[in-house]
């Protein structure tokens, strides 16, 4: 009889680990993949105002609603369980400064918001904005994000 409950505490034991694992890298890989998305429609904007991609408000619009998706869901992606693992290049800083760290969140989706519709004007109105918008996401990655 001990032999059973042995192996159901081992596997309520290793069913514990296993979320724990999942819960640390499933922030990690979230927020990785929404900066990869960023950073891809970061090159096809780039292209657009380098005249290598034809203008489409309809791109730009797309490339600036996953932009603010990610300001909007960027603050719940740092959980204090994902502060290491999984080769993440999150800073310790953004723990030790969240005020300061959502507030850099907020600036984002707040460049974003007042840049999207001139955005989708002409190439001559996404050349305008993008610097903003370049700025905004630039001031968390130069303080919260470690380098390569």
């Amino acid at each position: 009889m001990k032999r059973p409950a042995v192996v159901f505490l081992a596997g309520v034991v290793a069913a514990i680990c296993t979320g724990e694992v999942i819960a640390q890298s499933g922030p990690i890989a979230a927020r990785k993949a929404m900066m990869k998305q960023n950073n891809d429609n970061a090159i096809a904007m780039v292209k657009v105002m380098r005249g290598l991609s034809p203008f489409d408000p309809a791109q730009i619009d797309a490339a600036f609603a996953q932009w603010a998706d990610t300001a909007e869901k960027i603050l719940g992606l740092f959980p204090d369980n994902s502060k290491t693992g999984d080769k993440t290049r999150a800073s310790s800083k953004i723990w030790l400064n969240r005020k300061e760290f959502d507030a850099k969140a907020a600036a984002f989706g707040k460049a974003l918001a007042d840049n999207r519709d001139k955005a989708k004007t002409s190439v001559a109105g996404l050349r305008a904005v993008i610097p903003a918008v370049a700025e905004a996401c630039d001031n968390c990655h130069k303080d919260y994000r470690v380098s390569e």
